[in-house]
């Protein structure tokens, strides 16, 4: 699925000059990218997309509880000029830390290890987050 946001400028004066087109095309740290695209099974853990909400399963604290995500607006300070972002607060996620992996089980893991980790214990708990020796892939210079 594909989640378009609405963007738009907050101020009156700058509407003219922040058409939608140009706010659409911005992609700053911090805040969702204008196409948000999700599709069910990906690593932001979907458990089922419809189209004007989204239902994740949350992990951590409150592990394996469904939620609702809605669409919320969202204001960015980096810019000088202030718009707002109508879109769902999610970012696709391509990695995460070794602290951030602690009491998840993952079917299949790559671990960088091009830089050294912090302790043997950080290593100990990337390495048993998969049930199978063989689902472990570890990359190491």
């Amino acid at each position: 699925m594909i989640y378009k946001s609405v963007d738009s400028a907050t101020n009156q004066d700058d509407v003219v000059n922040y058409p939608p087109e140009f706010l659409n095309s911005l992609d700053l740290p911090g805040l969702p990218p204008h196409n948000l695209q999700l599709k069910v099974g990906s690593v932001v853990i979907m458990l089922r997309i419809s189209t004007n909400r989204v239902f994740a399963t949350v992990h951590g604290k409150y592990k394996g509880e469904d939620v609702l995500i809605p669409r919320i607006p969202m204001i960015p300070t980096d810019v000088p000029f202030e718009f707002k972002r109508l879109q769902f607060p999610v970012r696709l996620a391509f990695a995460m830390t070794i602290n951030k992996s602690q009491g998840q089980s993952l079917s299949v893991l790559g671990i960088n290890l091009e830089n050294p980790c912090f302790s043997h214990g950080q290593l100990y708990v990337a390495c048993s987050r998969v049930g199978k020796p063989s689902d472990l892939y570890l990359c190491a210079r």
